[in-house]
């Protein structure tokens, strides 16, 4: 099982290709999942073409399991470090649906909870000079990236200390200093932009010789985007140039109102990896610890140059679509059975019964959180608005462009520059 032990997707067996493609058998099934996690057994993969090879990861555990069963997955510092992060993620989502029912936030919101482990799980691996490319749920992702939580809230308030100095707001976090390289409105936008962030890491290593550069790009993305043509176009791209990427699907099985199930006519979408030459995984998305196993390996095989890794997580929000949403499509037995494994409360478990930390411990960083995410809170409200002479900053490329007028001054300073439209 994938969950347990640590495995190479990479074996040197010269007649690996030749083996079926078999997803590792789930520990227990989504209710939104197909009944089998399997190719049937007639289907091959025929990759005698191609210049590496792609086998199933159930073949490569049974190969290379471990001789103790029963170690512990994480250390007391990791155990920690990823309940903190996961508990940063939810209380801050939790107050921003505060904020925005008080009118404090305005446009979509689309909060993460539910979804943490995947985030922690894989961007708590990775280096400050690693780049994480994100979706419009994005938030948690900029806090594991190590973006302030005052930066993310102050930028959910459009103020002026935030991220994007107020100019993004909640669907587009940026980063540069964490290389956060933003989150994106349209499903699959940012798939490109992460194709081409890890071009460029294998371009300083191999064309300008920065040998230390081994830099991984991390592109997380939802079901829906699955089905569109930048995912399989980037996938190609990717795995052609064995790029150092991993293309994290964030699989919660609903697409706004749509059911994954009903959207999609193989809903199994590890297995379009395999298609373009790399491995696909399916991973529990509800566990950080399983969801922490595959993406060492995953980070890790990019890192080492050896291509992208196609890794489907798959999990559940706990919200609807955004805080616009009421939520009435999805079957309450549904949500219910979800919420029941919780991934805070599941890790938490883990780390008292193998005695990694004590109720007081965690404790301690809840109590922690909540000083941070109402700090947060406060010094967002605090922040000045953006002047208006921002408006038009970072929109046109030529400074003496539209946004300059014949004096020199911006023309949104123009009291007749708003006539006729909304107040701004």
């Amino acid at each position: 099982k994938i969950s347990t032990q640590p495995f190479s997707l990479n074996p040197t067996s010269p007649t690996s290709h030749d083996r079926p493609l078999v997803s590792p058998k789930p520990t227990s099934l989504f209710l939104g999942s197909t009944r089998k996690l399997r190719l049937s057994s007639s289907s091959k993969l025929n990759l005698h073409r191609r210049s590496g090879t792609v086998v199933a990861v159930s073949d490569v555990v049974k190969q290379k399991k471990s001789k103790s069963t029963h170690s512990l997955l994480i250390t007391k510092e990791e155990g920690l470090e990823l309940y903190e992060d996961m508990i940063l993620g939810r209380a801050f989502e939790d107050m921003c649906a505060q904020m925005y029912y008080r009118g404090k936030m305005f446009g979509f919101v689309h909060l993460y909870n539910g979804q943490e482990a995947v985030s922690t799980g894989f961007i708590k691996l990775l280096k400050q000079q690693d780049s994480v490319v994100s979706t419009y749920r994005d938030h948690v992702h900029a806090l594991s990236k190590g973006v302030p939580a005052r930066a993310v809230m102050s930028e959910l308030f459009g103020k002026t200390t935030g991220c994007c100095r107020g100019q993004g707001g909640s669907m587009h976090m940026f980063s540069r200093e964490h290389n956060l390289l933003g989150g994106f409105a349209f499903i699959g936008e940012g798939i490109p932009v992460a194709t081409g962030a890890a071009f460029t890491s294998k371009y300083k290593r191999e064309v300008l010789k920065e040998a230390d550069c081994d830099h991984v790009t991390l592109a997380f993305f939802g079901d829906g985007t699955c089905n569109n043509g930048q995912f399989f176009e980037c996938l190609n791209m990717a795995a052609l140039w064995k790029l150092p990427i991993v293309f994290v699907v964030e699989n919660n099985l609903w697409a706004i109102g749509m059911s994954h199930l009903r959207a999609t006519s193989d809903p199994q979408i590890y297995k379009k990896g395999p298609a373009f030459g790399m491995p696909g995984i399916h991973v529990d998305g509800m566990d950080v610890l399983k969801v922490r196993e595959v993406a060492k390996e995953a980070i890790g095989r990019a890192r080492r140059g050896e291509g992208p890794t196609l890794v489907e997580c798959e999990t559940y929000r706990f919200r609807g679509h955004s805080l616009a949403d009421p939520d009435e499509l999805r079957d309450p037995a549904e949500k219910a059975h979800y919420a029941a494994r919780d991934p805070i409360t599941a890790l938490k478990k883990y780390l008292i019964e193998n005695s990694l930390a004590s109720e007081a411990d965690l404790k301690a960083i809840d109590k922690k959180i909540d000083e941070v995410v109402e700090d947060a809170v406060e010094f967002a409200d605090e922040s000045p608005v953006p002047s208006q002479s921002q408006l038009l900053e970072n929109v046109f490329a030529d400074p003496k462009g539209f946004g300059i007028g014949p004096d020199g001054r911006y023309r949104c300073e123009d009291p007749k520059f708003t006539e006729g439209t909304a107040h701004v």
